[in-house]
């Protein structure tokens, strides 16, 4: 397979400090110090769909009080996740359950290249965190109308429907059909660039996600 212009999405890989201003490893540091200190059963590892989340009610009403961090980060493709989940992010911190939502960014990875990404992530995961179960969201639906990003999507979300097969620690979710009316569009209302989510579009995202986790720490 011919590599992809920016590099394999599963070599784990520091963002590029192109701006000068170190956000992204000053925030994986304040990951590791976090994770030093932190009893969180649930941990929500992501892009900035998942950072975005935390500033929502949706995240203060269904998932604070489950005793829940968010190491979310804007920008993050898979490698800079996996990057993150190798350089003690998760050394320190026991969850029970690890939300995985990660793909939407690596817009020069084929759909395979994504998938063996994120089969890479959680191998990491696992592998430091082998008590845990992770909750493997689907990569959301995106832009206004159909279009060749969605047709990409779809074919991710195929493959990793298929993880749970051949590992009972992984869960899989999928909710991307909330997003979509029958004519296959996205309104602004639940997602206001027709990428990151609304107050609204949180909501969808999170009530299906909580009703999971609660259904897992249930039955640990």
């Amino acid at each position: 397979m011919q590599e992809s212009p920016r590099g394999s999405a599963a070599v784990p890989t520091r963002l590029e400090d192109v701006q000068g201003d170190s956000r992204w490893m000053d925030m994986h540091e304040r990951f590791v110090r976090i994770a030093k200190s932190s009893q969180a059963r649930v941990l929500f590892v992501g892009d900035s769909i998942t950072r975005l989340m935390e500033d929502t009610e949706a995240w203060d009403t269904l998932f604070k009080p489950l005793g829940s961090e968010n190491f979310g980060v804007g920008g993050d493709s898979t490698q800079h996740v996996l990057w993150r989940v190798q350089n003690g992010e998760l050394d320190s911190i026991d969850p029970k359950i690890i939300v995985l939502l990660i793909g939407t960014n690596n817009h020069d990875h084929t759909a395979s290249e994504i998938v063996v990404a994120i089969q890479a992530i959680i191998d990491v995961m696992l592998s430091k965190k082998p008590a845990a179960k992770i909750l493997l969201l689907g990569v959301l639906p995106r832009g206004h109308r159909p279009n060749r990003l969605r047709e990409k999507i779809a074919e991710i979300n195929a493959s990793l429907a298929d993880f749970p097969k051949s590992n009972s620690s992984i869960r899989y979710m999928d909710v991307g059909h909330l997003f979509v009316d029958a004519d296959g569009r996205i309104s602004h209302e639940d997602m206001h660039d027709y990428l990151h989510l609304t107050r609204r579009g949180y909501y969808k995202l999170c009530r299906p996600v909580y009703e999971e986790i609660v259904k897992v720490l249930d039955q640990s």
